[in-house]
């Protein structure tokens, strides 16, 4: 065998190694690759961001509705797109409660209290309202 047949050889046998690891290795592309943190002058600050596994949630309000009104006027209530939405609505008549925009609906009889939690998908500004006294309770406003 002669120096150029070695050669060809030695380069088609790391090709096939090379080949072969990339096919029989674990995890494939689909695994999230891990590396060794690199650290640099530039890398001198801490992580400004937690990495959470759960939507924020926004804080949790009670509207009360009595005689058919928002007890305080009409209640606004806050949220970033992402966020859970939570509020609770005691009413002393019997309605349904409706948030606009994102079309959910619950029955709340006299003197009961219904609550709602949802995800914040849709930004803009929403009414929730006693659909059949068509009366505003409250303005969920859901931002960027």
């Amino acid at each position: 065998m002669n120096r150029n047949q070695r050669a060809a050889l030695l380069a088609a046998t790391v090709v096939v190694a090379v080949v072969a690891f990339l096919i029989l290795k674990p995890g494939g592309d689909e695994q999230p690759k891990t590396a060794a943190p690199q650290t640099s002058a530039q890398q001198t600050q801490a992580p400004t961001q937690t990495q959470t596994t759960q939507p924020a949630t926004a804080a949790a309000q009670r509207i009360v509705v009595r005689g058919g009104e928002p007890v305080g006027g009409v209640r606004t209530i806050k949220a970033s797109r992402g966020e859970r939405v939570r509020f609770t609505i005691a009413s002393d008549v019997a309605d349904e409660i409706h948030v606009h925009g994102y079309d959910l609906k619950r029955d709340v009889a006299a003197g009961g209290r219904v609550s709602f939690s949802f995800p914040a998908r849709i930004e803009g500004v929403f009414e929730v309202e006693l659909e059949q006294r068509a009366t505003q309770i409250a303005k969920l406003v859901v931002s960027p």
